[in-house]
This record gives C-alpha cells, structure tokens and sequence, in this order.
C-alpha cells in the first residue's frame, strides 16, 4: 500500500483524476455499492467533458469503465480509492472511511490516505492451533484481508499458502502417534516452524509487525521457533474460536494488545524526542520541518494527533508561511499532510502522538537524519 501510494504522488499528469466511493464490507450493505460508484463515475464523466478535449475525456473514462465495469464489489473495505489518467487507473480498496469526492489536478489527491495509513497500527495476525494456522491482515480494528488459497499475494510461494493445515506432522486424529509430551512437542515446534517459514516470506514484502494468537503453549512454540521474534508486538492467549471464528472476530479479541502496543510507542517516541534534542536534530519550528522534509533529512515526524495548519507553500523556495485563511488564493488547507508525504516519500515515517502527551504549545517534531 505504502509503495502505491508513494508511486501515485510521484504522478504528474493532466489531468490527474482521483476518485473517493465509500464502500461496504458485507452484503447486503454492499449492494449500495455499484450505486455509488455509477454516481461518482457520473460526476467525473461531466467534468472531464466540460473541462478538457473529447479525446482526453473519452480515453481517461474508457480506462476507468476498463477497471470497473467488471468489479466484484463482494471484496470491498470501507473505500474505493480510483486513481485515473490518460495512461492508467488505479483501483484500491481501503479499510478506512474518507468523504465521497472527485478532485481533478495535475497530482493524485493522496495526501488524506497518506495521513490515515502513517496514523493506523497495519499488523499481521497470526492465528496457532494444532491442527492449522490462519494469518489476517488488519489496520487497527479493521480487517483487511484475511490470506487463503486464491489470494494473489500467496501465488508462487516458496513456502506453503495460508491456511496452513497440520496434515504431515502431528495431528489429534493419528491415534497411532506417540503421544508423549516430547513428541507432541517436537511436532507442534516443527508445524509452527513451517508456519513460520510462511508468514515470513509474507513478511519480506510488506514488513509489517505481528500479533500472535493462540494458547500459551502454542504461542512458546511459535516465539521458539520464530526466525524474527522481534517482529511479534503482541500475544494474546485468550481469544475464542480460533477456527472457525471470522476474521473481524479475531481482529476483535486483539484490540486491547494492539492499543498496548501503540501506548507503548507513544512513551518510546518521547524517548527519542528528549534524545534528539539533546544531539540537535530535532526540529520544532514548522517552516525548518518542512524545509527538512522536503530536503529529505527527516528520520520520524511526530504529530499531534487532529493538528492541521493551513499555509501557503513554494515548492520552489522550499518555503512555508502560515495563515488562518484556509479558502484564500494559493493556499493549502492541510499543510501538515503536506510534510507529512514528504517525510514518508523520503523513506521517514510518521507518528501521530495523543492530545494529552503533545501539546499544543509543540504540535509537531521532527527527528532528522543529520
């Protein structure tokens, strides 16, 4: 996700046709779907007819009706994001919720998305019991996806697709296997450790932390035999049906880890704050962020959470000058999501802090590199 949308800021086009549609996981809900999305393709349809040449505007709607004519809306989050020009289009689903728009420039309008992925917890789920192992996808408390055979991502593995199925090791249904505790043990380790050979390869693409899930015993075997224990956030040994429980109901039972995790994050982030100014590489001052971002020197941004400032920016002067006059002429209603691409498109990272730990006096820092 974070390569797409960083591939999608670095598009310039004319135009550059960016389109918003709120979505619905679940049917019936869903079936409003193909609605909105004809609704939003109706308002595109006319700009582009009253604002640029017949030609541009016929060949940007063909690639967008390409893409969606045949769209299975049963595998929707809570946004359908359509990215279109002349050359391509670009379809993603998103598990966050956004306004209903089209905004037509010479850039993708990604700077929203930008701002809700760097504020969201994006984890892998790893669900363990004896018999098979489940791995989801979540953005807080919101499932993504959860990986099964037909999955995309999972074609070509080296290793086996989720779900992984005990059928060659230990098994509660082999009444001729030595049930002895070292056995069952060595068993489980060495189906856990396959297991992990899975999620790590999963890994390697998207290098997201992992939550556990699973008895406690289960859960000691997989941190054992874990290629990167490091990467496991959280374990969570209480969760319910574990086999046959959905997704969303996983994802349920893991919330109160994750937002331990993320409590966590917050302290170690005043850490580094402390830390960085005492070695001079923190920035305070809005006009030095952005002018550091831009450059990019910036290593992590912290953001109070809900600061926006609008401002009017020169890219060309790398400067930034605030003003309270978001509709005026030239200016830019949400600077902050505006340092916020920069830093991330640079390779940084963004962490949006909680209101009672930044103040307003300091609503955003930034750690630089040198």
């Amino acid at each position: 996700m974070k390569a797409t949308l960083k591939s999608l800021r670095q598009t310039k086009a004319n135009p550059a046709v960016s389109i918003f549609v709120k979505t619905h996981r679940a049917h019936p809900a869903n079936d409003q779907d193909p609605i909105a999305l004809k609704n939003q393709l109706k308002v595109v349809e006319e700009r582009l007819t009253n604002e640029y040449d017949k030609r541009t505007a016929t060949t940007i709607l063909e690639n967008i009706h390409a893409k969606t004519d045949e769209l299975n809306h049963n595998y929707n989050l809570d946004t359908l994001a359509i990215f279109a020009s002349t050359d391509d289009v670009q379809i993603i689903r998103m598990p966050i919720d956004t306004q209903e728009r089209v905004v037509i420039s010479n850039r993708f309008a990604t700077r929203d998305l930008v701002r809700d992925m760097a504020s969201a917890v994006h984890y892998y789920t790893v669900v363990l019991t004896r018999d098979h192992a489940r791995l989801i996808e979540a953005s807080n408390d919101r499932v993504v996806k959860e990986f099964d055979k037909d999955d995309n991502a999972q074609n070509n593995m080296e290793n086996i697709p989720f779900p992984v199925e005990n059928n060659g090791l230990y098994t509660t249904g082999d009444a001729g296997s030595d049930r002895s505790a070292n056995n069952e043990s060595g068993y489980l380790k060495e189906f856990f450790n396959q297991v992990d050979k899975s999620v790590q390869e999963l890994w390697g693409e998207h290098k997201m932390p992992l939550v556990v899930v699973g008895d406690a015993k289960n859960i000691a075997y997989y941190k054992e035999v874990c290629d990167r224990p490091d990467n496991i956030i959280a374990t969570v040994s209480n969760a319910t049906h574990l086999d046959d429980g959905s997704a969303q109901h996983i994802v349920d039972s893991v919330q109160e880890a994750v937002e331990e995790y993320r409590a966590s994050l917050h302290q170690a982030a005043l850490g580094e704050i402390d830390k960085a100014r005492g070695a001079n590489m923190l920035q305070t001052d809005l006009q030095e962020v952005y002018r550091s971002a831009f450059q990019g020197a910036g290593e992590t941004l912290y953001v109070r959470r809900g600061y926006i400032q609008s401002a009017k920016i020169d890219e060309k002067a790398q400067t930034l000058s605030v003003t309270n006059d978001p509709a005026a002429e030239g200016v830019t209603d949400d600077a902050i999501g505006e340092v916020i691409e920069h830093v991330i498109h640079n390779g940084g990272k963004a962490v949006f802090m909680p209101q009672d730990i930044m103040s307003e006096d300091q609503p955003i820092a930034l750690v630089t590199r040198y």
